[in-house]
């Protein structure tokens, strides 16, 4: 221990005093060419964790802000129509929006049972010949149809997330493991030579070191950005309980 604890200042000593070869190349590319297999295989796992990564963190990125936009929309739209079937005739245009979804749901069962209530779509008299109002038959079927709107919508929000907390998970372990290997490398090499000249070392300890750094580079921004979009789909929840709840309002208020 004593031994690999003076391998960095050794390091230091030795470049100080120019007794590394002009030939030796320290730069990244050099170390990563001249690894072994294993620590390879170790540096090319993680950036194919990070790249993926990286692709879900743009796609969920672009995906968010244009059911924002949109949601800001259908909100506008829905609050200053005075019939849910004007509403339903923009749905297309912003489907983007979760709240879409939950709308169409509840928009759905809400006709199945006004029209299961009067299938001729036309108001019903009263012996005294006063139109009677079509009504609702179970306003709680409503909220199911809404709530299971609601899982679908968060599901799809969710979608792809998750990975980001594998890849925030297992990267610094898979980096661990390059540097375990490096180290033993290392060793290896001070006893087959027989000397603890840093030469004889070096790689083993750069391969080490480079992988803890990309398991770092992989990990950090994934934990990062899985708290944040993680932060945001639970504000979509929330407002998608409001508008469940709004729609099961007017719901009420118009047809029971």
């Amino acid at each position: 221990m004593r031994t690999l604890g003076s391998l960095p200042f050794a390091l230091v000593l030795q470049a100080q005093s120019g007794q590394l070869s002009e030939g030796s190349d320290t730069n990244i590319v050099s170390i990563v060419a001249r690894s072994s297999l294993v620590g390879q295989l170790v540096l090319l796992s993680l950036a194919l964790l990070s790249v993926v990564s990286w692709g879900i963190i743009f796609y969920k990125l672009w995906t968010f802000r244009r059911a924002e936009r949109q949601t800001r929309q259908f909100l506008d739209v829905f609050r200053r129509s005075n019939k849910f079937s004007e509403v339903q005739a923009v749905c297309r245009s912003l489907a983007d929006s979760p709240l879409v979804g939950l709308f169409q749901s509840g928009y759905a069962e809400l006709t199945a049972q006004l029209r299961h209530g009067n299938p001729d779509g036309e108001p019903t008299a009263n012996p005294r010949g006063v139109a009677v109002r079509p009504t609702l038959k179970s306003l709680p079927a409503v909220d199911r149809a809404l709530m299971r709107a609601s899982v679908v919508e968060v599901n799809k929000l969710e979608r792809y997330v998750s990975f980001l907390a594998t890849t925030a998970s297992m990267s610094p372990f898979i980096g661990l493991f390059g540097t375990v290997f490096g180290i033993i490398r290392a060793f290896e090499e001070i006893a087959r030579t027989g000397s603890t000249n840093i030469g004889a070392v070096a790689p083993g300890i750069a391969e080490a070191l480079v992988t803890t750094a990309a398991g770092l580079a992989a990990a950090i921004p994934a934990v990062y950005f899985y708290n944040s979009l993680s932060n945001r789909a639970k504000l979509f929840a929330s407002e998608m309980d409001d508008f469940a709840m709004e729609f099961l309002n007017i719901s009420e208020r118009n047809f029971t």
